[in-house]
């Protein structure tokens, strides 16, 4: 005859040991996830909502084709005036 197969644990007390695994579980993968993102290194832009990215504006690199020959005298005149104006 089998007399306490389970040890007295009932249903509820297995349950709350299911979640509590769960819960246990969870926290660890959290904590695993907020190491590795605090650790890495410098964090792009695109990895950061809302932070400024490091890419030169319009007008450095109009500068930068004027100054490669890219463009003409004239051509980089007309659009310097242009982004001034806008």
């Amino acid at each position: 005859m089998m007399h306490h197969w389970d040890s007295g644990w009932g249903v509820g007390n297995w349950l709350l040991m299911g979640f509590g695994m769960l819960i246990f579980w969870a926290l660890v993968v959290t904590l695993v996830v907020w190491v590795v993102r605090s650790s890495g290194g410098p964090r792009t832009g695109l990895s950061r909502p809302g932070a400024p990215l490091d890419r030169p504006g319009a007008r450095e690199i109009l500068d930068e084709r004027y100054a490669r020959g890219e463009i003409s005298d004239e051509e980089y005149r007309t659009r310097r005036d242009v982004l001034a104006a806008g």
